[in-house]
């Protein structure tokens, strides 16, 4: 997992453990959306009592804040990429040797993909830097 962190993802980093005090590395843009990944018994004390911390950060960014259970490995990436992408679904995900392939219904194949091929530019930035991968929808 090569992550590339640039500074305003350093900045979003920051301002999230001064908040929520804890800690993650995992920080990225996803639908107009700042999505942070903890580890899964942290996410409680990261979203706060009433939601509050996420409020809080949101407020104070002026954009969506999502918190989501960080990857454990390769097997978990169904699930991470699903997070990601909620409230769309898609069918499959399928993980090769150099590529993950998610299979969508046409309707879900449009909603990941987005206008001008937005969000799929975003979610291929993310599984490039995570996953070490180059991604494909069909």
């Amino acid at each position: 997992m090569g992550n590339t962190i640039d500074m305003q993802d350093m900045r979003y980093i920051n301002l999230f453990g001064k908040i929520t005090q804890v800690n993650t590395r995992f920080c990225f843009k996803y639908n107009d959306m700042i999505i942070f990944a903890v580890p899964e018994k942290l996410i409680s004390k990261a979203i706060g009592l009433g939601g509050k911390n996420i409020k809080k950060i949101s407020g104070t960014l002026n954009r969506k804040i999502k918190v989501i259970k960080s990857l454990n490995g390769e097997e978990d990436a169904r699930r991470f990429i699903a997070d990601i992408v909620s409230p769309v679904t898609f069918r499959d995900l399928e993980i090769r040797e150099n590529e993950i392939i998610i299979a969508a219904g046409s309707q879900n194949k449009a909603a990941l993909i987005g206008r001008n091929r937005r969000r799929f530019i975003e979610l291929q930035k993310i599984v490039k830097n995570y996953f070490s991968k180059d991604l494909k929808i069909i």
